[in-house]
């Protein structure tokens, strides 16, 4: 079995020789390494965009909106991934982004999935009828586990998650009144073991 940091250089260096510039390969090397780590097919998907990559065109997308669109050949994943990446800091106000025509899509959810780690917000994606959430980049949860990924996908949505406790107020407080019994009330024992107590001035 590879490791994760074999991968890792692997990916790196192929990206470099696929044409890809030494900042890009080493964010590719990255992304794939999060895939294989969540057992998600990176390195398979890789090797296919770039036996692709030689046949087709894909476009470049550098700056990216609200609404995204490649009329003629498919975005690429990597550059569409390191745009996204970079520009996370801004699209979080966008809170929803779409774009249309997206080949290798799970290359490109693995930089996603770093960024939402960088704003600290889960990330819903909706590849046309395929649902993907990315928590923070420690996990990857998908209705797809079992299903193959799509080379190209036509729409891609993606939902930036405002931060929400998982819990109503009434369970809390309930949780929150229980953990009281273990308070202690404070006496002149806890006093006199306290930060600093006891201290004896030898001056």
């Amino acid at each position: 079995m590879k490791s994760l940091s074999e991968i890792e250089t692997t990916v790196k260096r192929a990206s470099k020789a696929a044409g890809f510039s030494w900042g890009v390969s080493e964010e590719t090397g990255k992304s794939i390494r999060l895939l294989e780590l969540f057992s998600l097919p990176g390195i398979k998907h890789l090797n296919e965009y770039f036996n692709e990559k030689n046949k087709i065109k894909f476009e470049n997308l550098n700056s990216i909106s609200e609404n995204n669109s490649s009329s003629k050949n498919p975005y690429c994943p990597i550059i569409l991934g390191v745009s996204f990446l970079d520009q996370i800091n801004v699209l979080e106000n966008l809170k929803k982004i779409e774009f249309k025509n997206v080949a290798y899509p799970i290359i490109f959810i693995s930089f996603v999935s770093r960024s939402s780690e960088i704003i600290g917000k889960k990330i819903y994606v909706k590849m046309d009828e395929k649902k993907i959430l990315l928590n923070l980049n420690v996990n990857i949860s998908s209705n797809v586990v079992d299903q193959d990924f799509p080379k190209i996908v036509n729409t891609l949505e993606i939902n930036l998650l405002e931060n929400e406790d998982n819990f109503t107020d009434h369970e809390w407080n309930n949780l929150y009144k229980l953990s009281e019994e273990t308070f202690v009330e404070e006496n002149d024992s806890l006093k006199e073991g306290a930060a600093g107590a006891g201290l004896t001035d030898n001056d």
